[in-house]
């Protein structure tokens, strides 16, 4: 899952929604559903001013100890009071240099090209690249983590969610390795019965030399470890345009259910078709066809994305792979999916991203007799504070040029509401 789960969580991810929000002028106003419970009522939106040289710059109320560097979290607010002193801060920094001191033999050929002070400079960085970064700080004893890897020593965060349980004094640091080759190194305190984040951003220079980007301090409005593994924390300020919390899976995940996430999960959505949310098999599969739904199957089906001309798809290229992952026909295609039979073609219907969209992740699977997969998958709605949302029952039949075909899906909602049915036009 590692594309969706990138634009989910963490830093730079935050990063990249707010940026393109600011570009594009997009702007989320889909109301949330009451009954799921809310962070807070107050979603915050950093002060943007431009310079004169066109460069953004944002006004994150940083206090002067904390001004050395501009840091990754820019629209994040800083915390008006820290919980933990300059000396700690000054610590906290030594370590995250140290640890970057043991890893940076992974970074010493890297190339760098000309970037912010907030972001990772590094050319690029692969996803191999960053499991070693996790490995290796994993094998000094430190928490580490990065997308889509077992986090390392996940116990040190059962034990600060413990005491903080107690209401005892406590902290712990997670080394979260960005895809781009930062590494933050993000320390939870709980001091005074309140919750804060220290983050310090530590970026490389030429030759694999580390160098410390950014600091920040931030308040924590709730934290949550759940019994099937998840950390989800949310922030004081709701961040407009952002994820409602973050999270880490902490407990490992088999590389098997991992695998199958990424075939045969990642890439379908909870809310905008109703393939994942409705019960269907064979003999009503002809109700959950709608014409958005092609753009995300495409994308299964190819790698790329979906580009097309005139807003119009032609017949062959859609009916090939739409009968090759659904069990349809194409007269049930031509009768629900916009078919035009003048110009042979159907018609492309675009998705507009939906704020907090849960996820799906493999937990359980059975290789059936006859060549089949039995998916037994977790939605995980880290936004709402859940990671067991609903389970879904789900059938694919892998064919042996790596393509497959979904045969059936049912739907037990858990611990929160399923998303709503979207609506087919007839």
């Amino acid at each position: 899952m590692e594309d969706v789960k990138w634009l989910l969580k963490k830093w730079g991810v935050i990063f990249l929604i707010l940026t393109l929000a600011v570009i594009t002028g997009v702007f989320w106003g889909k109301s949330r559903n009451e009954n799921r419970k809310k962070v807070s009522e107050e979603v915050w939106e950093p002060p943007v001013e431009i310079s004169s040289n066109n460069v953004m710059e944002v006004n994150t109320g940083e206090s002067e100890t904390e001004s050395e560097t501009e840091s990754p979290l820019w629209f994040l607010p800083q915390a008006e009071y820290f919980l933990i002193s300059e000396a700690e801060k000054n610590k906290l920094k030594g370590n995250a240099l140290t640890a970057a001191e043991q890893v940076k033999g992974v970074y010493k050929d890297i190339e760098l090209i000309d970037g912010t002070s907030y972001s990772s400079n590094i050319k690029e960085f692969t996803k191999e690249q960053c499991r070693e970064v996790v490995r290796l700080l994993g094998k000094s004893g430190l928490v580490s983590v990065t997308e889509d890897t077992n986090m390392e020593n996940y116990e040190d965060i059962e034990n600060f969610y413990a005491a903080y349980m107690e209401k005892q004094d406590t902290m712990v640091t997670v080394y979260d390795v960005n895809r781009d080759g930062l590494i933050g190194a993000v320390t939870f305190i709980y001091r005074d019965n309140r919750l804060q984040t220290y983050y310090v951003g530590v970026g490389w220079k030429e030759g694999g030399i580390p160098e410390i980007r950014s600091t920040l301090v931030s308040d924590i409005a709730e934290i949550k470890l759940t019994e099937k593994g998840y950390f989800i924390y949310a922030f004081e300020k709701v961040i407009a345009h952002s994820s409602l919390r973050q999270y880490w899976r902490i407990k490992p995940l088999s590389d098997k259910c991992r695998e199958l996430t990424s075939k045969y999960v990642y890439g379908l959505s909870y809310v905008n078709y109703n393939v994942l949310v409705t019960n269907w098999d064979s003999s009503n599969v002809e109700d959950i066809l709608m014409p958005c739904m092609f753009e995300d199957i495409y994308r299964i089906y190819s790698g790329e994305n979906l580009k097309a001309e005139n807003w119009r798809i032609p017949a062959d290229t859609y009916e090939k792979i739409m009968t090759t992952y659904f069990p349809v026909s194409i007269e049930q295609l031509r009768k629900r999916c916009g078919y035009d039979e003048n110009s042979d073609s159907y018609e492309y219907e675009m998705i507009f991203a939906s704020p907090y969209p849960p996820f799906g992740e493999v937990v359980d699977y059975t290789e059936n007799s006859d060549g089949t997969i039995t998916l037994i998958v977790d939605g995980v709605w880290a936004d709402y504070n859940s990671d067991l949302a609903f389970t879904n029952t789900i059938l694919v039949q892998p064919f042996d040029d790596g393509t497959f075909r979904y045969l059936s899906n049912s739907i037990e909602q858990k611990e929160l509401e399923l998303p709503e049915i979207a609506e087919i036009k007839n």
